[in-house]
């Protein structure tokens, strides 16, 4: 299938920047929870990280992951190189299996201290909203590109796929941390397909065992099938405290400590 590889920066901005307006307009309007630190005092430094962290990646991986599939194809690399599928289902089976690659790298900074202490600027946010869904270490986003890399490699997903991979991945983590109230109802039949906003938000509680749940950012059937699902937060959504216990001066949402966090002390021992 063809693809224009000059095309691909653009529709990611596009869809980046629409999902973002509507998801801040829509919080704005009929927030989730009512949140004590308000945007002015978070989104300077989550939005910060967003700039330095697609400049970084621009600099370091100019071709993208959208690049190792183009190259992927020319070389004849991967799974669905060897076996014969319709376009339709090697598409559909690489956005599954990298999502998948996505939730197992999310457990695995949850697991190993050293990568906690990176992914754990995502958690020390103080409320929960579309910008949380972007605020991740250069580190981590380094670390992530090239986990995708390999996947996308070693799997041979189409140019397309992994284009709409990465445009579905971005959209839902702001969806998935917006500060958005859905009806219960339509929660509860969204959740057994797609991460909603109730379900992810769990995840980030100041509580371990809820903070070790629900790592899914867009399919959830994976909480489900490893045994990481949970249903709701003890404390409900609106008495629950977000966040990292050793992180909870308003002074660590700037740009420059929250660059510091991983060379500071905190393990998984010290999380709540």
């Amino acid at each position: 299938m063809d693809f224009p590889p000059d095309l691909e920066p653009w529709i990611r901005l596009g869809a980046f920047a629409g999902v973002l307006a509507a998801l801040a307009c829509t919080e704005a309007l009929a927030p989730r929870r009512q949140q004590v630190i308000g945007r002015w005092r978070r989104w300077p430094g989550n939005l910060g990280l967003v700039a330095l962290d697609t400049l970084i990646l621009r600099i370091l991986f100019p071709a993208a992951a959208v690049g190792v599939a183009l190259l992927a194809e020319k070389r004849g690399w991967g799974l669905l190189a060897a076996v014969d599928l319709p376009a339709w289902a090697e598409i559909v089976i690489a956005v599954a299996v990298l999502d998948l690659v996505i939730y197992a790298q999310h457990v695995l900074f949850h697991a190993v201290p050293a990568l906690w202490r990176v992914h754990r600027v995502h958690h020390a946010d103080l409320e929960c909203d579309v910008t949380t869904g972007l605020r991740f270490h250069p580190v981590e986003i380094v670390a992530s590109m090239a986990i995708k890399f390999a996947a996308v490699a070693a799997l041979g997903a189409p140019a397309v796929a992994v284009l709409i991979f990465e445009v579905v991945l971005n959209a839902t983590a702001m969806w998935s941390h917006a500060n958005i109230r859905l009806p219960e109802r339509v929660d509860r039949v969204l959740r057994r397909v797609l991460v909603t906003p109730d379900m992810h938000r769990t995840h980030h509680s100041a509580v371990t065992c809820e903070t070790h749940s629900n790592f899914g950012f867009n399919l959830a059937w994976w909480d489900r099938l490893f045994g990481t699902y949970r249903a709701q937060p003890a404390a409900g959504h609106d008495g629950m405290t977000i966040g990292v216990p050793q992180f909870r001066s308003p002074a660590e949402l700037r740009l420059d400590r929250m660059l510091l966090q991983p060379l500071r002390r905190g393990d998984l021992a010290e999380k709540g």
